[in-house]
C-alpha cells in the first residue's frame, strides 16, 4: 500500500482529471522545480509539447487551459474557479504570462504548446504511456536549461520520467497494515480483528503522524465538498461549454422528482442518477468537484453518500460514522486498483474509470451498512465484473457525452452489487483480484483507439449531437 486516501480523493476542477487536473499539477510542478533550482530569472521561454491523448483530446478536455495556469503558478486545489476565464484571457491577449506569478515571459499556444498526436509517448526509450508531456525552458539565448518529461497517469496523478522507471520497492510508505491485494488485505484485517475501514484509518492516522482527528476532518471536507458540487449542480442550468450545446438536465430531473417523486416507488433511484449527472455537469462545466478516483468519474462516490444518507434510515450522528466508513473502505478498494492496475481511461478506458469508482461505491457502500469485509470484497468484485471493457470514447473530447449519463448508470449499479452481496450467504467463485487483474488485461488488450483519444466508437460514429 504505497497511496493515500488523500491523493485517491483529490480536490480540483473540472472536467478531468488526467487531462486537466494532472497536467495542470504538471505545469506547477515544474515551475517550482525552476524556483528550487535557482533558474526562474534565468528562464526567458517555455515550450510544452502534449503527446498521444493529450493531444487527440486535450483540447476538449481543456488541458491547454490547465498547462496555462499551472505555469502561472496555480494549482487545482487552491484555484478559483470563476477567476480561470480572466486569468486565461488575459494571457491570449498580451501573449504574455507570468510564469509562477512572478517571471513575464512570452507564450502563445500557437509557438509555445505543441500537440504531437502521432506520438503516444515523448521518446521511444522510455516507458510508454498515452499521456506523455515535456516541458523545457530555455535562457535568452534559447538555450535549453531544463527539459522535463512528466505522465499523467490518471486520477490526477504524474510522475517523471525517472519516478516511473525507479524500482518502487524503494519508495513504499511505512504503515501499520500494509497490503498488495484484496486477498492480502481481508487476511490481514481478519488477523488484526479489524474491519476494512479501522484498518486504513490505522494506515492514514500513522501516514499524518497519529493525528486520527485530521484524517476524520479531511474526510469530512472531502464529503462536504462533494455535496457543496452536487447542489451546484443541480441549481446551475445553461448549456455546457465546449460545442456540443448540452443542455444541464439535472436540475430539471431534481424539480420533476421533487414535485412527483412521492408517487414513485422508484424514485430514490432517480435522485441517485440526478446526483450523479448533476455532479459530472458541475464537472463538465470546469467547476470544483472532488476525483474520485477520476474527474470522469466522480459523479458515482458522491451519489451512493447522498442514497445512504437520505435514504438509510438511522440517526444522523450514526450516519457520520457511516459516511467514514464508506469513504475508508472505497479508499482501500481504489488503492487496489491505483496500485495493481490503472485508473487511467487512456490507458484502460472507462472500466478504469467508472468501472472502478462503481466498485470502490459498491463496496464502500456495504461497508457504511455495517456489512462484513467479505461482504465489502464481494460488491467491488461484482460492481467491476459487469464494467469490463468499457470503452473511453468522449464524443469531441469533451466529459459529457457519454460520461455524464455514465456516472447515473454506474452509481445505479453498484447500490445493486451491494444489494446483491449482502444477500448472498454461500460465497462466490470470483475475487476481487482476480477481476483487477482481468480488468486490466482487459484495457490493455484494448485497441488504443477507443481509450480516450476520441478515434473510435460513439466519438466516430455520432459527430453532431
Amino acid at each position: 500500500m504505497n497511496t493515500s486516501l488523500f491523493e485517491l480523493f483529490k480536490i480540483g476542477i473540472g472536467p478531468s482529471s488526467s487531462h486537466t487536473v494532472g497536467p495542470m499539477r504538471a505545469a506547477h510542478r515544474f515551475v517550482r522545480g525552476l524556483e528550487s533550482k535557482h533558474l526562474l530569472d534565468r528562464t526567458a521561454s517555455v515550450n510544452v509539447d502534449l503527446y498521444g491523448s493529450l493531444a487527440l483530446t486535450g483540447i476538449g478536455h481543456g488541458t491547454d487551459r490547465a498547462i496555462l495556469l499551472g505555469l502561472l503558478g496555480e494549482a487545482p486545489d487552491t484555484i478559483d474557479p470563476a477567476a480561470i476565464d480572466r486569468k486565461l484571457t488575459d494571457i491570449r491577449a498580451t501573449g504574455e504570462l507570468k510564469l509562477g506569478g512572478h517571471r513575464t515571459i512570452p507564450f502563445t499556444e500557437r509557438e509555445s504548446l505543441h500537440l504531437r498526436r502521432d506520438q503516444m509517448y515523448p521518446d521511444a526509450n522510455v516507458v510508454s504511456h498515452p499521456n506523455g508531456m515535456r516541458f523545457t525552458a530555455f535562457d535568452a539565448s534559447n538555450v535549453s536549461i531544463v527539459d522535463e518529461v512528466y505522465y499523467s497517469i490518471g486520477g490526477g496523478f504524474i510522475v517523471t520520467e525517472a519516478e516511473r522507471t525507479a524500482e518502487t520497492s524503494t519508495s513504499r510508505r511505512t504503515v501499520p497494515h500494509p497490503f498488495r491485494s484484496a486477498a492480502e488485505l481481508l487476511a490481514t484485517a481478519e488477523q488484526h480483528n479489524l474491519t476494512i475501514a479501522n484498518l486504513v484509518l490505522a494506515n492514514e492516522t500513522a501516514l499524518l503522524n497519529g493525528d486520527e482527528g485530521k484524517v476524520r476532518a479531511g474526510i469530512l471536507k472531502l464529503w462536504q465538498t462533494m455535496q457543496t458540487c452536487t447542489r451546484r449542480g443541480i441549481e446551475t442550468e445553461g448549456i455546457l461549454p465546449g460545442g456540443l450545446n448540452v443542455r444541464r438536465r439535472a436540475p430539471r430531473l431534481a424539480r420533476r422528482l421533487e414535485t412527483e417523486g412521492s408517487k414513485d416507488p422508484l424514485a430514490p433511484m432517480d435522485w441517485v442518477t440526478v446526483w450523479a449527472m448533476a455532479v459530472n455537469e458541475e464537472n463538465a462545466a470546469g467547476g470544483r468537484v472532488v476525483t474520485a478516483p477520476t474527474n470522469g468519474a466522480a459523479g458515482v462516490i458522491p451519489a451512493i453518500g447522498h442514497y445512504y444518507m437520505r435514504f438509510i434510515e438511522g440517526a444522523e450522528s450514526k450516519k457520520q460514522e457511516g459516511i467514514l466508513r464508506y469513504f475508508l473502505t472505497a479508499a482501500a478498494i481504489g488503492i487496489l486498483y491505483k496500485e495493481n492496475a490503472s485508473i487511467s481511461g487512456a490507458e484502460v478506458g472507462c472500466q478504469g474509470e467508472v468501472g472502478v469508482a462503481c466498485s470502490m461505491a459498491a463496496g464502500g457502500l456495504v461497508a457504511a451498512l455495517g456489512g462484513t469485509n467479505a461482504q465489502v470484497e464481494h460488491a467491488a468484485e461484482i460492481a467491476m465484473e459487469h464494467n469490463l471493457g468499457m470503452t473511453c470514447d468522449p464524443i469531441g473530447g469533451l466529459v459529457q457525452i457519454p460520461c455524464i449519463e455514465r456516472n447515473g448508470m454506474g452509481a445505479v449499479k453498484a447500490i445493486n452489487a451491494a444489494r446483491m452481496s449482502m444477500h448472498e450467504t454461500t460465497g462466490h467463485k470470483l475475487s476481487l483480484d482476480q477481476i483487477i487483474a482481468t480488468m486490466y488485461q482487459t484495457g490493455l488488450d484494448m485497441q488504443s483507439r477507443y481509450k480516450e483519444t476520441s478515434l473510435a466508437g460513439l466519438a466516430l460514429n455520432i459527430i453532431e449531437c
